[in-house]
């Protein structure tokens, strides 16, 4: 159970995200008629842990590529019944320079020398480097398919499909086309969530995950995996989406904001964190994801446990449910509910009349439009150092379960000191410097000598630190920067945004087959650029939340304006109407 401490140390930053400004009123109205229940009685208890353990399977369902198209050292199959000696058969792979092993020579990975000459070779009784000059025998692709270890993996979907060579550019693909479903997903779960309640589209997507999870395991092949993998997708960011809202939704102010910064990060932390343990005891990619696919059945019981959101039952006019579910709140919390609860919110919630604001709103004007573009740059960017630098744990040298779990952890305190540096410093400044730490640190990575690998691993950790920690500061920091008829509509778009960098983030990767240090001069650059531009942003730091496009923070040499701060506000709200 948190401690007073925990919840009020997360306090601050929740509440610049939720409650949704555009229903302030409202809100204020249903706090008043629920405040009866309590801040932290069994029925708050009950929500909060029970909403965030349905966010777990989603920490460990991200990343999972890490493990499933992992790719082991191979070289090209040389066919058991060919009649080669010993001395031909060991010297039939050419040795090449690997530069990722520092230019150490190893095994070639695509190509072999042409079987009919060795074979002529052997029944001569010729030696290669001695009776032959192995640099002028011709070379073949790998005509017969590929020979993998097994030291680490029983077997991967790369070595299932031969995704290697020149078919190796599916790899990144595969992680594309979940993200593919994550940004499909992004487009309907709040339209699905606002229709039909966010308690069935939470399970329903919940259930779409892990089945089509399950159905992946007896994929017969790579489209059809990528297909499933796309589905998966779709589940994976509209349950979470549905349990953060939820949540929200339902908890009270004071225990709402531990649920919307340590309830949900933290707990998905908590499921990256379990990756790497199912990895490394189920070596086989077809019983791995069977084993990430069974924790979702457990999670079936709780549609009997979790309410329907009061707030959404409302919206829809259907009172007596909603007040069902807080009679039975307060039963659970031992304490008397009053004799009529919603009574005197119904004619609250009646539409306001008001100009309709719609995504075009976010570049109809000058200012609001450098404020959008800026932001939706810095999104994308910071989606493709996240995943870039979260998938390229596989590819780091030692142990790639310990990597893993490793680049998971560091997650957990970058949760915790953004929510420090948020309470306490500039928005920008906070923004700006943990961007442009996390690409200097990336950027240094090249310049650490090969055999100082361990010092390298530290130094994409605190990147991955670093840029987790900007992840987490810039989604209350757009949510200040907007007005309420904005506000959900600008976090949406700037999300959609981000789904480009989590799309394209696999491909970075991919470009260590050409350079090994190329991912990180890109990312690096990129993530340091970003720094730079958001000290371009308008400063929200004690600033109110502005309510319309006017009250906006200003962008640099967009307007001359005064900015809008607490006593304007408090002007406005005294003045006449």
């Amino acid at each position: 159970m948190p401690t007073p401490v925990i919840i009020s140390f997360f306090l601050t930053l929740a509440h610049c995200v939720y409650p949704e400004p555009s229903e302030t009123s409202k809100m204020t109205d249903y706090e008043t008629s629920t405040a009866f229940l309590g801040e932290w009685g069994r029925f708050q208890q009950q929500v909060f842990f029970l909403l965030s353990l349905t966010v777990i399977p989603n920490g460990f369902t991200a990343l999972s590529t890490v493990f499933l198209a992992d790719t082991p050292s191979h070289h090209c199959l040389i066919p058991a019944h060919l009649n080669l000696t010993p001395a031909w058969r060991n010297s039939s792979i050419p040795l090449e320079q690997e530069s990722s092993q520092g230019g150490a020579l190893v095994r070639s990975k695509c190509s072999r020398y042409k079987l009919v000459d060795i074979l002529s070779f052997s029944e001569k009784g010729l030696l290669p480097d001695v009776d032959v000059n192995l640099s002028a025998v011709p070379k073949e692709s790998c005509l017969d398919g590929w020979e993998y270890d097994q030291s680490i993996y029983i077997s991967t979907i790369i070595s299932e499909w031969d995704l290697v060579c020149d078919e190796s550019w599916k790899k990144p693909l595969t992680s594309s086309f979940f993200f593919c479903g994550v940004l499909t997903g992004s487009f309907i779960s709040g339209q699905l969530s606002d229709r039909y309640g966010r308690k069935i589209v939470l399970f329903v997507t919940q259930a779409i995950q892990t089945v089509f999870t399950l159905i992946q395991v007896f994929s017969p092949s790579w489209t059809a995996f990528c297909a499933l993998f796309f589905v998966v997708g779709v589940g994976h960011i509209s349950n979470f989406v549905a349990a953060f809202v939820l949540g929200a939704e339902i908890l009270s102010p004071y225990v709402r904001t531990v649920y919307t910064t340590a309830g949900v990060n933290l707990f998905f932390a908590g499921g990256y964190m379990l990756l790497p343990f199912f990895g490394f005891f189920i070596r086989d990619w077809r019983m791995l994801l069977l084993g990430l696919s069974l924790p979702g059945f457990f999670f079936v019981p709780l549609w009997w446990f979790i309410p329907e959101s009061p707030r959404w039952l409302l919206s829809q006019g259907r009172i007596e449910e909603a007040e069902a579910i807080i009679r039975d709140a307060a039963k659970k919390n031992k304490v008397e509910p009053p004799s009529v609860i919603f009574s005197p919110l119904q004619e609250q919630l009646k539409p306001e009349k008001r100009r309709a604001h719609n995504i075009c709103d976010l570049l109809r004007s000058r200012n609001i439009r450098w404020i959008s573009v800026t932001l939706w740059l810095i999104w994308n960017t910071l989606t493709i150092a996240y995943f870039a630098v979260s998938l390229n744990t596989a590819n780091l040298h030692g142990n790639v379960h310990f990597n893993c779990f490793l680049s998971a952890l560091v997650e957990i305190p970058a949760y915790i000191l953004s929510w420090t540096m948020f309470r306490w410093c500039s928005r920008r400044l906070t923004l700006s410097s943990s961007l442009s730490m996390g690409g200097l640190f990336l950027l240094l990575i090249q310049l650490i000598p090969t055999h100082l690998f361990s010092l390298a691993i530290a130094l994409e950790m605190i990147g991955k630190f670093a840029v987790t920690t900007a992840y987490s500061l810039v989604y209350a920091f757009t949510a200040e920067l907007y007005p309420t008829v904005l506000r959900t509509t600008a976090v949406g778009a700037c999300s959609m945004a981000s789904r480009i960098g989590s799309i394209t983030a696999p491909f970075f990767i991919y470009l260590r087959s050409y350079s090994v240090s190329l991912p990180y001069i890109l990312m690096g650059s990129l993530t340091a650029l970003a720094g730079l531009l958001s000290l371009l942003l308008p400063e929200s730091f004690g600033m109110p939340l502005p309510e319309t496009i006017d009250h906006m923070q200003h962008f640099p040499g967009c307007c001359q304006r005064k900015p809008y701060t607490v006593t304007h506000m408090r002007e406005e709200e005294n003045a006449p109407a």
